[in-house]
């Protein structure tokens, strides 16, 4: 049975990194069959939706918008963190809960700033 926790985080863990990589392959696997029966029954393929069909993804483009996002959250969860390990009777010098919610605080005040440098950036660019 203790083996059994360690084996469950990493295919848990195993499952978060592959799946998203694999769904992506499979919709550019459908793009190209696509394009190979398009091209089979003999209709003509707009160069535009051939480029779009084979480019990747693009990438959002309100990136400080989740970026700020994210901050948010991480500092929501630092703060419950903070609370849970206080009425758990912990104090400031090592409890685990209070240790997870100094990480999770300070991931949130990063993301947080990187928001606002994003914002002001593109505030710049217009």
């Amino acid at each position: 049975m203790e083996a059994f926790i360690p084996l469950v985080f990493f295919v848990f863990l195993g499952a978060i990194i592959l799946v998203p990589i694999y769904l992506r392959e499979r919709t550019k696997q459908s793009a190209h069959h696509l394009i190979s029966q398009a091209l089979e029954k003999g209709q003509p393929l707009d160069a535009s939706l051939l480029h779009q069909l084979t480019d990747a993804p693009k990438q959002q483009q309100d990136r400080p918008r989740r970026t700020l996002g994210s901050g948010v959250v991480l500092l929501a969860l630092a703060g419950g963190f903070l609370a849970a390990g206080l009425m758990d009777g912990g104090d400031f010098g090592g409890d685990g809960m209070i240790m997870a919610a100094a990480i999770l605080g300070s991931l949130g005040i990063a993301f947080t700033l990187l928001a606002v440098i994003d914002y002001a950036a593109k505030k710049r660019d217009r």
